[in-house]
C-alpha cells in the first residue's frame, strides 16, 4: 500500500472527544480508520501522511447502536477507532483540519 488515496481510504477522520483530547496530553492521537484495516496499514498511512514517527497502535471497534429510523427499527455502522502513539517530540495537530 503506497498511495496517498489508499492511506487515506485508511484513515477516515480524527476523533475530536473529550476522551481523545484526554489522549493526546500522552502523546497519543485518535483516529476513525476503515473496519477492515489492521495495525501495520494504520501505522504505515499515519506515518507517511503526517510526516511522524509512531511507536504502537491500538484499536477498538464500537458496536453500532440499535436505533428507531422513522418508527422503523434500525442499527447504525460499526466504527473502528485507532489509538496512535506517537514517539516523543512528534506532534499532529487535529484541531486544525487535515
Amino acid at each position: 500500500m503506497n498511495s496517498k488515496a489508499e492511506q487515506y481510504d485508511v484513515i477516515r477522520k480524527p476523533v475530536i472527544t473529550e476522551k481523545a483530547t484526554m489522549a493526546s496530553e500522552n502523546n497519543a492521537v485518535v483516529f476513525e480508520v476503515a473496519i477492515e484495516a489492521n495495525k501495520p496499514q494504520i501505522k504505515e498511512a499515519v506515518e507517511s501522511l503526517f510526516n511522524v514517527k509512531v511507536k504502537a497502535v491500538n484499536t477498538t471497534i464500537t458496536k453500532g447502536k440499535v436505533k428507531r429510523f422513522k418508527g422503523q427499527l434500525g442499527k447504525r455502522k460499526d466504527i473502528k477507532k485507532a489509538y496512535v502513539t506517537l514517539e516523543e517530540g512528534n506532534t499532529i495537530d487535529v484541531s486544525t483540519g487535515l
